[in-house]
């Protein structure tokens, strides 16, 4: 067994070796292990200039066992944006909060604005922007496993009858996931663009709650 691979294999590759089977808590830890190394290089050298070869070095495993786990570099980006996604939404309950629809609405557009303005996202969306062009499936894996999920979910959000009967009744139910969505990052793709620009927290702050304040405006029936 190569020495790269002494910290994450299957007890099935190594059969008579070892004490059986990994603990499923050792497991999970090696696999977070691996996925905050990629997205770190990721975000340091870019997609294309990241090869599986040197987050494997990097995380102390072969490369068939990136491979097997993930199907591939194209793969592994789409995990390591779905744990970032699975991490934020786990504080997020929203399909089940009974909590009024503005207050519901209001801590997660506050939670979902800090999570995208942070610098960390904003390098992965930048290095998405960039390469998207010469590699269609980055596109691809980051629409599927962040604002394609996103949206899915906002619109089970939607569809909740209780939410429903706190709504005019004539709006375009299919429309209010973008809605939201785009209430929320306001300027961020002119942002992104602009790399030396420096965003006042507070005047953030009270843009966002400014734009909330027309999304309700537009979605709620008017007060009697």
């Amino acid at each position: 067994m190569e020495p790269m691979d002494k910290h994450m294999h299957d007890a099935s590759e190594c059969p008579g070796k070892g004490a059986g089977r990994p603990k499923a808590a050792d497991v999970e830890a090696r696999t977070q292990e691996l996925l905050h190394i990629a997205g770190t290089l990721f975000l340091k050298n870019g997609y294309t200039k990241t090869s599986l070869e040197s987050i494997a070095r990097a995380a102390h495993v072969a490369v068939r066992t990136i491979y097997v786990k993930f199907g591939g570099k194209e793969g592994l980006l789409a995990a390591v944006l779905a744990n970032k996604r699975h991490r934020f939404f786990r504080s997020q309950p929203m399909e089940t909060d009974t909590r009024p629809l503005r207050e519901i609405v209001d801590d997660f557009a506050h939670q979902m604005y800090a999570l995208i303005t942070s610098q960390e996202a904003i390098d992965l969306q930048r290095v998405v922007l960039a390469e998207a062009p010469t590699n269609p499936e980055l596109a691809e894996a980051f629409w599927n496993s962040g604002p394609r999920m996103t949206r899915e979910m906002l619109g089970r959000f939607f569809a909740r009858p209780d939410i429903r009967a706190q709504m005019r009744p004539d709006l375009p139910f299919d429309l209010l996931p973008c809605h939201l969505m785009s209430t929320i990052t306001g300027e961020l793709v002119m942002n992104l663009m602009r790399p030396h620009h420096v965003v006042d927290p507070e005047k953030a702050k009270r843009d966002l709650e400014g734009r909330l304040e027309l999304f309700y405006y537009s979605i709620l029936p008017p007060k009697t």
